[in-house]
């Protein structure tokens, strides 16, 4: 029937999507021209009635569809590394070091740099120092303890 058809591809805009909400909609029809009650309206209105039905049935479960592709692919992206932020993140870390290092005294500034930057264990330092081992751990612990607190990460807070 041409009405229907036109009534489903005006609502379903896909020709191969229409034929089959067509088809069903004829399918439907007979298993169910039992259910027609003149008294409600002429057998056109009815067919019609059914046809719009089932095409917004159709658009309605296609765009569900399409919905939970776009969430399903939106939760399965990995965000995109920014390597230009994770550059830059770094660098003003390490710009902040620096100023904090700078806060040290030089006594303490060597000894931290000795064992952080060159990997020497603090007896190491000691001998490359010339000074005894309880002396360095006073450098070490007084120095941490200042570049603890100029890189504010006492008590939890971020730099």
């Amino acid at each position: 029937m041409p009405r229907v058809f036109g009534l489903v591809r005006r609502v379903v805009r896909n020709p191969a999507q229409s034929e089959e909400v067509a088809q069903e909609v004829m399918i439907d029809l007979w298993r169910t021209a039992n259910r027609y009650d003149p008294a409600r309206g002429s057998v056109h209105s009815w067919i019609l009635t059914i046809a719009h039905r089932r095409a917004v049935d159709r658009v309605r479960s296609e765009q569900a569809a399409v919905e939970r592709e776009t969430a399903v692919a939106a939760r399965s992206v990995d965000p995109a590394f920014d390597q230009v932020s994770d550059t830059v993140t770094n660098r003003l870390e390490v710009e902040q070091v620096r100023r904090c290092m700078d806060t040290l005294t030089d006594l303490q500034r060597e000894s931290v740099t000795l064992a952080y930057y060159n990997g020497y264990t603090y007896p190491e330092v000691a001998e490359q120092l010339g000074a005894k081992l309880p002396t360095i751990k006073a450098r070490m612990r007084d120095g941490l303890i200042r570049l603890r607190d100029c890189l504010g990460t006492a008590g939890g807070q971020t730099p």
